[in-house]
């Protein structure tokens, strides 16, 4: 997100700016139709990507337009995004045009930035997440089990983080986890039939032949 206060013009100028900027007159009568809408979709999106200014010509360049289609898209968008419509501002930086917060959404997106952010995963913890979600309920010692290695720490971060949490016990008394809705949250699945199928990692017969082949001669390389 961009800063919200630090710019040199308001949303109104800004649109001023694009209807008497080099190149206005053809922004007028190009293009025309159905392009234009199609295009202002196009521009709106770079400029949402893109962390720095975009200038014109480089909008042209990457939608294959000519600077006033391009001019005219910034010329709508700036309609659109008026002081007052939207939270979103259109703004001209450093000879670019960029989209930036409200500067009234100011107070609220300080509040929401400095809550403490997520630590990432580690690969161990990431590793017992992923038994978790394809295999749930499952238990720790089971987990350990599949992992190779104690599954302890790692599970323990898990649970205090709110990725998994007890679902019961086993029929040997052994604590059952699974995934909570926060994990679908963080992972951006609506449900966990979203999963990727985890038959796209499992090596085929020749790829698993390869793949020992390969570790062998690494393994003699380094013996020599």
């Amino acid at each position: 997100m961009n800063e919200a206060g630090e710019t040199t013009m308001d949303g109104v100028e800004d649109a001023a700016r694009i209807g008497t900027a080099p190149g206005a007159a053809e922004a007028a009568s190009a293009p025309a139709g159905e392009e234009l809408p199609t295009l202002v979709c196009t521009v709106e999106a770079l400029l949402f990507l893109s962390s720095d200014p975009l200038t014109p010509g480089e909008l042209a360049d990457a939608t294959q337009s000519g600077e006033g289609a391009v001019l005219a898209a910034l010329a709508v968008l700036a309609e659109e995004y008026a002081p007052g419509r939207r939270g979103i501002r259109l703004r001209e930086l450093g000879g670019g045009w960029t989209l930036a917060s409200d500067p009234a959404s100011e107070d609220a997106a300080r509040r929401l930035f400095s809550r403490p952010r997520a630590a990432t995963l580690s690969p161990a913890q990431a590793e017992t997440l992923a038994i978790v979600a394809y295999l749930q309920p499952i238990s720790r010692p089971e987990i350990t089990r599949i992992r190779g290695v104690s599954a302890d720490s790692a599970s323990a971060t898990l649970l205090d983080r709110g990725l998994i949490e007890e679902a019961g016990h086993s029929q040997f008394g052994a604590v059952l986890y699974r995934t909570t809705p926060q994990f679908l949250k963080l992972f951006g699945l609506r449900s966990l039939d979203e999963l990727p199928d985890i038959a796209r990692w499992d090596p085929t017969p020749e790829e698993q032949a390869e793949l020992r082949e390969r570790l062998l001669r690494a393994g003699e390389a380094r013996a020599s």
